[in-house]
């Protein structure tokens, strides 16, 4: 499996003959995908210009109902269990406890993707949630940045809780919000805690 960050809440993963996409913003490109996973609607995770940088014919694009795209939607919502291009998705949710910006209501998701036998969850935009405590995963990729979603302290309780054996710290370094000090300050606190922590260099 190979896990290339792509800035802010980007990733691409390579695995099992598939190339799955989450959240591409502000890409130059790159393998074309066979899974987008798009987590909400706000402008820098659902974007139909950098979808369109690596849409195939057959690309399959998740994401909910509120989402716009190039290509018509699968549309999940938490809770859903969906298997699309040979890829088994669990929708989770993804939502601000104290914050204005990702409200529960409006229905923004996390992921877990099933990949090479690895379950790899996405978080999506969110903050330390109660329904974090029943995320099963081997690789969490959570937000760490502060202001709109987790900080560096929220996001280390939140690996702690959900305890993966690899964590990756994300949303930071596109500009909106955040910086490498944010994951440089997560990886900090999680030492000793038996987790992996990678800091990803940003991949094209």
């Amino acid at each position: 499996m190979r896990i290339d960050w792509l800035g802010h809440d980007g990733f691409r993963v390579v695995a099992d003959g598939s190339v799955v996409y989450f959240d591409p913003y502000k890409i130059e490109g790159g393998d074309p995908a066979d899974l987008i996973l798009v987590s909400h609607d706000h402008f820098d995770h659902c974007s139909p210009e950098d979808i369109e940088k690596v849409l195939q014919k057959g690309t399959a694009i998740v994401a909910p109902a509120h989402c716009e795209a190039p290509v018509a939607l699968t549309v999940m919502e938490a809770g859903d269990k969906k298997t699309v291009k040979g890829v088994e998705i669990e929708a989770v949710p993804a939502y601000n406890m104290d914050k204005p910006f990702h409200p529960k209501s409006r229905g923004g998701l996390g992921y877990i993707v099933v990949l090479e036998g690895e379950r790899v969850y996405h978080a999506g935009d969110t903050d330390l949630i109660p329904e974090m405590d029943a995320i099963e995963c081997d690789i969490a990729l959570l937000p760490v940045s502060g202001t709109y979603v987790m900080t560096p302290e929220e996001a280390a309780e939140a690996a702690k809780r959900i305890s993966p054996r690899l964590a990756i710290p994300m949303h930071y370094g596109s500009g909106v919000v955040g910086s490498v000090k944010d994951a440089q300050r997560f990886m900090e606190l999680l030492k000793g805690s038996g987790i992996q922590v990678e800091i990803k260099e940003k991949s094209v």
